[in-house]
């Protein structure tokens, strides 16, 4: 009682007998009004000084802090059956024998397991059977790779023969593609809660070991299963993401994942957060690692109650667990429970932990385990006999809407025609020219009607064309990224402003048709890794839907890398996983210094995988009528590939970068290339260049030639599909210029762009190919405007200098 010996607070010994009256906030007292100090310090230390810790009065919602001090602070709250400690003790008993079989079978293999955590499997069943409880029909998960092999065994409830054949190197693969580790792995089960008696669907999200990566990718899937089944206030689908401590604190996809959790077109109504908190972080100590107090601190941004309890006692795990469940049922707000423990081995278990952790360790080795701590104090309590422990011991020991979609590596891309009816363009047309309450955008809107009128469109109109006729055709179009309301370069408007009412808007494409899908375009927060993995796993939920996330410039998805590297270029090879995601990234050499004017097409074409798989489709539109068939076909298509998009800034309002509606009717198709159309074509044993680009460049080509009057002499052929790369197209047209010399053509530099990838394959088909185009640099652009254009003048020089390569081998 140092406190008072102290005279802090004013209070003395004598005081500790003295009766109070009770304030209405506090719970403690029941149904008692007044109470002595002794018993108010007693009855507070139970509630906060024991295996419980809660952070909550940072929340600024005094109804939300009266529920939580009501949870902990009632006398007598934390109560159990016998029938739930028996549960919760078989439970137990599975999630720590799994973890010994797999010891003692393979114990030289890597499955970082979840020794000193084992609590972890019945806090996850205890969330999973409240919110089932509740009616949550569906519950998505992601996590690490601490303990997911007993996740997927004992929650998820993965056959135990397909887990143990994954430690046999000498068992083959039954699935395509190169495959993963087994502790990366992901699991889609439905089946029979016990507890609730309801059907409920459990999905374990594949990860990579970027530990964090997969939260918003969840959080994605999450958002489109309940759009897709009308959970409007996130009552049926769920999330749940598990962290270990050094990495929800160290990786800042973990802030920028919170941050969507309130955002109207990201918000998932709550996430339950478990923390599995073992106090080291590899071979680091917390105090080298964070500078918070707690590894928790990061949720406070948001107003999320942190729940830490002692992962040594199940029953505080259970009560506080149930406690989340709640919450998140209740106010539909993220909670956290960090889960207090230890990590029995090393990193891995061929890791000595001893040469970085020797006192923690020493310690560790005399800990007894939490199952035989649990076990001995349910057998003094009575709650089951020696015998029932050790019989129920023994005895323990011992996907839907993609089913269409053609699995494996497709034979050919071919499909149907992506054009539509000359009626479908001019109505679709006419919804966007005819909205109302657009006063500010009166000029663009009458602009885009005399195209509809001339029966061309622009760059944007041919997205609007292909976005709403899939939309009449039932498919959900779901555009999102910086500012893609208005698109970066002002050229889009799909959300209409009032410009005399605050908050008044329109969405045309909400109104082509009584029976459409819905149209969804959102402004993003200033995130790409967290909002390109948010879409991702959005893209994931159905095949049956276009979503397309777009970078304010194409070098902002070098901050999404990771979801790029991890997830979108190997997800298929890794995971056997489709998706058909298209990246909007915008690109080309303006003359705007080294930002914002590479979108880094190299990295994409060196990540590809051409042969028999290719991981992904790679574009670059030179045409609106292009765009839009592009757009159309990666639904059409009876597979699902990554579409990689390299759009325009400059051509968005580029007189000749326009389109014939003749271009977009039925019968017309994507064109993987654009071929000379000129004089050069009529005569082609005239010609004597053929210039092979792709890109804006293409226009600049053009402008060139017809200025020095060499129409008849180059053929400049455009390469709009990089990957799958046009072998078949290329050599067809190359031979149809016997007399030509043959170059490419690029204006980024040359270890940038496309050069590098393009140089073999046009090798194979052409035999030589010259390379016209800027030297070498380590910056993607000069930041001089002056520099800018004698580069590009020198490029076109030497292009449409038929001499240029004389006597050169």
């Amino acid at each position: 009682m140092s406190l008072f010996s102290t005279g802090l607070y004013g209070l003395a010994e004598s005081d500790l007998d003295k009766v109070f009256r009770l304030p209405t906030t506090t719970f403690i007292g029941g149904n008692e009004t007044t109470l002595p100090l002794r018993e108010i310090i007693r009855r507070l230390e139970t509630a906060y000084c024991q295996h419980i810790g809660v952070e909550f009065m940072f929340i600024n919602d005094v109804e939300q802090c009266k529920w939580i001090r009501q949870k902990f602070e009632t006398p007598g709250i934390m109560q159990f059956t016998l029938e739930e400690k028996r549960t919760l003790l078989s439970r137990m008993i599975r999630s720590t024998r799994f973890e010994e079989f797999l010891q003692r079978k393979w114990s030289s293999e890597k499955r970082f397991g979840l020794e000193g955590c084992e609590s972890l499997i019945p806090a996850l069943k205890t969330v999973i059977d409240k919110s089932s409880q509740s009616g949550v029909e569906s519950v998505i998960m992601g996590m690490s790779h601490r303990g997911r092999l007993n996740v997927l065994a004992n929650v998820i409830r993965k056959d135990l023969e397909q887990i143990f054949c994954q430690f046999d190197s000498k068992l083959e693969a039954v699935d395509e593609g190169s495959g993963d580790v087994k502790y990366h792995l992901g699991m889609y089960h439905r089946r029979m809660n016990r507890v609730s008696d309801r059907y409920i669907t459990m999905s374990l999200m594949a990860n990579p070991s970027h530990l964090e990566a997969v939260d918003p990718v969840v959080q994605g899937k999450t958002k489109a299963e309940q759009f897709y089944s009308g959970d409007t206030e996130g009552k049926k689908v769920m999330s749940i993401l598990l962290h270990g401590d050094a990495a929800f604190a160290g990786q800042g996809i973990v802030y920028e994942t919170f941050h969507l959790s309130d955002l109207p077109s990201y918000t998932t109504h709550g996430t339950i957060h478990v923390v599995v908190n073992n106090q080291i972080g590899f071979t680091t100590d917390p105090r080298m690692a964070r500078s918070s107090p707690y590894p928790t601190d990061i949720a406070r941004v948001v107003n999320a109650p942190i729940f830490h309890v002692n992962a040594d006692d199940p029953e505080a795990v259970m009560y506080v667990c149930n406690v989340a469940a709640e919450w998140r049922n209740t106010f539909h707000k993220d909670v956290v429970v960090d889960l207090v423990c230890y990590r029995r081995n090393g990193h891995n278990e061929m890791d000595e932990p001893m040469f970085t952790q020797p006192l923690m360790y020493k310690q560790i080795k005399k800990q007894k385990g939490v199952l035989q701590k649990f076990a001995e104090k349910l057998i003094a309590e009575g709650v089951v006999t020696t015998q029932y422990y050790q019989v129920i011991n023994f005895s323990l020991v011992f996907s839907g809407l993609w089913g269409e979609m053609v699995c494996g590596q497709p034979k050919t891309m071919s499909c149907p025609s992506t054009g539509i009816s000359e009626d479908d363009l001019s109505h679709i047309g006419s919804i966007l020219v005819s909205a109302v309450h657009a006063v500010g955008l009166s000029r663009i809107l009458k602009g885009r009607a005399n195209m509809v009128g001339q029966r061309v469109c622009d760059w944007a109109l041919g997205e609007y064309m292909a976005f709403g006729s899939l939309l009449k055709d039932g498919v959900h179009v779901r555009l999102s990224g910086q500012d893609v309301e208005r698109g970066t370069f002002s050229h889009r408007h799909h959300v209409l402003h009032d410009q005399n009412v605050d908050k008044r808007t329109c969405i045309p494409m909400n109104h082509i048709s009584p029976d459409q899908a819905p149209y969804t375009v959102c402004n993003s927060s200033l995130s790409e890794y967290g909002v390109l993995g948010f879409e991702l796993g959005f893209a994931m939920a159905s095949p049956n839907a276009l979503v397309l996330w777009e970078a304010q410039f194409g070098d902002f998805h070098n901050t999404a890398q990771c979801i790029i590297d991890q997830f979108i270029s190997s997800g298929q090879a890794k995971w056997v996983r489709q998706n058909g995601i298209v990246l909007l990234l915008p690109h080309g050499m303006e003359g705007m210094g080294p930002e914002h004017s590479s979108a880094r097409p190299e990295r994409f074409l060196q990540m590809l995988h051409q042969l028999h798989d290719c991981n992904w489709i790679v574009v670059n539109c030179s045409t609106p009528a292009n765009y839009f068939h592009v757009l159309r076909r990666q639904i059409l298509l009876p597979f699902r590939k990554p579409l990689i998009v390299f759009t325009p800034k400059s051509l968005l309002r580029h007189p000749e970068a326009k389109s014939s509606f003749d271009d977009m009717l039925p019968g017309t198709h994507f064109k993987r290339i654009i071929l000379d159309d000129g004089p050069a074509a009529k005569n082609p044993e005239k010609v004597k260049r053929v210039v092979f680009c792709s890109g804006k460049v293409y226009y600049e080509l053009i402008r060139e030639r017809r200025n020095r009057n060499m129409d008849a002499a180059v053929a400049v052929v455009c390469i709009e599909q990089l990957s799958p790369f046009p072998f078949d197209l290329i050599k067809l047209e190359a031979d149809r210029y016997l007399n030509a010399d043959l170059v490419w053509c690029q204006e980024e530099h040359k270890n940038q762009g496309y050069y590098d990838y393009v140089k073999p394959r046009l090798q194979a088909c052409l035999c030589v190919c010259r390379y016209v185009g800027r030297d070498s640099a380590a910056a993607p652009a000069t930041g001089n405007k002056h520099t800018h254009l004698v580069e590009l003048q020198r490029l076109l020089d030497t292009a449409f200098d038929l001499n240029a390569f004389s006597g050169k081998c």
